[in-house]
């Protein structure tokens, strides 16, 4: 079984965020959470073409990957887990775990540092938040992203398998909790003990900077209570809460141009401070 994964990687991860993409908008399509700010088709257009691109910039600019670096880290010895006896188990559920963490860490640096923060403005000014929002980054934000993952792959001597799941994992989960659908109030309420819900995301992408600067996980719910960052929900209700960034409800952030191009007007700012 593992070796099939590892030889099939590309496309089982491809086939995995197909399939939970479609079954996502169709769920949405029927069980809608939330009234949309902007038209359906503008925004997916957008969205899903900048996702594209941001397959393309990987393939381009990094020769190796995560699990590349997982791969060599293995060969070579590299990492804290190349160095102990646990059994492979416990370390891919190690690994799992620490990178689910250090990922919620990433995203709470990502909002508290100024260059960071242009990048990640981009996911943040969608005016309605659904599942291809889950995906919707600036392609520069997601080179830092996976320059990141690499570095603590190698630190970690993460194994390949456990790589190629926590990435399944976590992909699946933005496109999850980023979704519009309605859930249960019980079932939400249960199942938000162990994974983020898409009502417990939303209040991440509030125009309410305190609500902006909450709710940071992507998977696990742990981190946000056991860091002190968990809100449970939006002052104004997520039926009246507004989506997005105060300084752009516009229909800006549903062009594929603006928002590739919006950093760099953040990086103008920036200038002043340097």
């Amino acid at each position: 079984m593992t070796e099939y994964i590892l030889n099939n990687e590309t496309a089982l991860r491809m086939g995995i965020f197909i399939s939970i993409l479609l079954i996502m908008m169709l769920a949405e399509c029927l069980f809608p959470r939330k009234q949309r700010t902007l038209p359906r088709a503008r925004r997916w257009t957008s969205n899903l073409l900048l996702i594209a691109i941001d397959g393309i910039f990987v393939k381009l600019v990094f020769p190796i990957v995560a699990v590349g670096v997982a791969v060599m880290a293995e060969q070579k010895g590299w990492g804290v887990l190349n160095w102990t006896n646990l059994p492979y188990w416990a370390e891919l559920i190690l690994t799992i775990i620490i990178l689910d963490m250090m990922i919620y860490w990433q995203h709470v640096a990502s909002h508290h540092i100024p260059f960071l923060w242009a990048l990640h403005k981009v996911h943040h000014a969608d005016r309605d938040i659904d599942v291809t929002t889950g995906s919707r980054f600036h392609p520069l934000e997601i080179g830092f992203s996976m320059l990141y993952k690499m570095v603590l792959v190698a630190l970690l001597g993460a194994p390949v398998l456990a790589v190629i799941i926590f990435e399944i994992i976590l992909n699946g989960c933005a496109m999850f909790n980023h979704s519009n659908v309605k859930l249960s109030l019980g079932f939400d309420r249960m199942l938000r003990r162990f994974i983020v819900t898409p009502d417990m995301h939303r209040v991440h992408h509030s125009a309410v900077p305190s609500e902006t600067n909450c709710n940071y996980g992507f998977s696990l719910s742990l981190w946000d209570r056991l860091f002190g960052s968990y809100t449970p929900e939006p002052r104004a209700g997520h039926d009246e809460m507004v989506i997005g960034l105060t300084e752009y409800q516009t229909r800006g952030p549903a062009s594929l141009i603006w928002s590739l191009m919006l950093p760099l007007k953040a990086f103008k700012k920036l200038e002043r401070w340097l």
